[in-house]
């Protein structure tokens, strides 16, 4: 059998395999609610999801004052992008963390301080 022939064969079984496996992954990712988290900020921000959240007193005020509620708040934590050119990633015991976003069409800038048992969302900037 010639080297092409074989070439061709491999290639036909290998894509098949691969429509197979990336089927059964999607589906088996969406029964268990699992998330393939790889790359930096996607591993930062789930990370920060899960831990137990609390605000502080400057964060509170706006959510009082209905200029921010928890919606947008998890909005930055699913769809921001970290900045990890300002982060201080190498402080202890806390890493405090930039996320940029946007809430109610405005680009803004969350600070979150994580620590070992929690996260502190700290500021907002618009």
């Amino acid at each position: 059998m010639a080297f092409i022939k074989r070439l061709g064969f491999f290639l036909f079984g290998l894509s098949i395999g691969l429509v197979f496996l990336t089927i059964f992954l999607k589906k088996k990712s969406q029964e268990t609610g699992t998330e393939f988290c790889y790359f930096p900020n996607c591993r930062t921000l789930k990370d920060i999801r899960a831990k137990q959240i609390s605000y502080s007193d400057a964060i509170g005020q706006l959510i009082q004052q209905q200029e921010l509620d928890s919606t947008d708040i998890n909005g930055f934590l699913y769809n921001g992008e970290v900045d990890f050119g300002k982060s201080e990633t190498k402080t202890k015991p806390c890493k405090t963390y930039y996320i940029e976003g946007m809430v109610k069409d405005k680009a803004a800038i969350l600070k979150v301080k994580n620590c070992s048992e929690k996260a502190v969302i700290e500021s907002v900037a618009f």
